[in-house]
């Protein structure tokens, strides 16, 4: 019985969490491409992929299938060994980053379970210097793909995106300590539960300034519009990936959108509330019974489709900036960077430390 235990213990706290993460993980690969090649399509007044499945619905897959017996093409004079890593050090960052972000409190998904499961694979109690620090390393991804293609333009563009995210991780990493200055703590459950009373986002006039800089900072950090100079289609072919096909092309697309992914659960987390659910207004106002059934009814929604609401409300801002916004010059690029943002940063995290200590945060 005691080994029973422990294998049923070990099903509900590894096996499960795990398994649910990686099918998130994985679904969410395919189809943000699909999602994305849809909501431009609407923007621009087109139809987007309507081949295969209802209204495309299965293009995903059809995409994949193709990926998978693309024919692999490794440049003669490449160092193939860095080329063949490349693209597997930027997946696998972007996927273990995913461990140590909690998806919610624990559940049993409406009673389907005996016990309460953890939404997260580990409660680390340095969530956010865990992501950042692995939000690093996969810039060496894109490093290697560059440098080991021996191609003038994905070295350019891996120099590129090697001094883009110098760049712009020290704004980001100057906003995620105001954001821990505010909660007292680097875990993500712990800055979600610091939000029961008044979401960060609304912590005037430290919050929006911290958004607005890890919001930025994360659209260059992944190599977005307005910030996809690292593979500029008109200037660079296709930066560092122009070399790659088959699979391992896929696999920068699926870093890519991942990293998308990551950040937007992220700036959900720490600014937006998680998953705490959106309060019109703390209380009814005069006796206005509406407000208050409708409070009920939003905090009635489980937690974990408010924050997937968030995220993707994010990831619709992502697209939305893509079909929208031009690309910058290199020079402008750096520039915002390091003349506007950086002091930003610094004059916010200031301002909070100063805020901290007088007790009014």
């Amino acid at each position: 019985m005691p080994i029973m235990n422990q294998v049923a213990q070990i099903i509900y706290t590894i096996v499960i969490p795990v398994a649910v993460l990686f099918a998130f993980i994985l679904i969410n690969a395919m189809y943000l491409m699909f999602i994305e090649r849809k909501v431009l399509a609407d923007m621009q007044m087109r139809l987007g992929p309507m081949r295969f499945g209802w209204h495309g619905i299965l293009q995903p897959l059809a995409d994949s299938v193709k990926l998978m017996f693309k024919e692999d093409i490794i440049p003669a004079r490449a160092d193939k060994w860095v080329f063949t890593v490349a693209p597997l050090i930027l997946v696998v960052t972007a996927i273990s980053a995913f461990v140590a972000i909690p998806f919610g409190p624990p559940s049993d998904f409406f009673g389907l379970l005996s016990k309460k499961v953890p939404l997260w694979v580990a409660d680390l109690n340095i969530g956010v210097l865990y992501i950042v620090a692995l939000a690093s390393v996969g810039t060496y991804g894109v490093i290697m793909a560059g440098w080991a293609s021996n191609n003038k333009y994905s070295l350019l563009g891996g120099f590129r995106s090697a001094a883009q995210m110098i760049s712009y991780e020290i704004p980001m990493a100057f906003a995620i300590i105001t954001v821990v200055l505010m909660s007292g703590s680097l875990n993500l459950s712990d800055i979600v539960n610091a939000q029961s009373h008044r979401w960060f986002i609304l912590a005037l006039p430290i919050g929006p300034v911290a958004f607005f800089l890890y919001f930025v900072s994360g659209v260059a950090e992944t190599n977005r519009v307005p910030f996809d100079l690292p593979e500029a289609e008109s200037e660079l072919v296709a930066g560092f990936a122009t070399e790659y096909s088959g699979m391992r092309y896929a696999l920068f697309f699926m870093g890519e959108y991942l990293n998308m992914l990551i950040v937007s659960l992220l700036v959900s987390i720490m600014f937006f509330g998680g998953w705490m659910p959106l309060q019109i207004f703390p209380h009814s106002i005069g006796g206005f019974a509406p407000i208050h059934v409708l409070n009920v009814v939003l905090r009635a929604i489980p937690p974990v489709i408010w924050l997937l609401a968030k995220v993707y409300f994010f990831i619709f801002i992502y697209i939305w900036l893509r079909g929208t916004l031009p690309r910058l010059r290199y020079d402008q690029l750096m520039a915002f960077s390091w003349k506007f943002m950086l002091p930003l940063a610094l004059g916010t995290m200031l301002v909070a430390a100063i805020m901290k200590q007088a007790g009014w945060l």
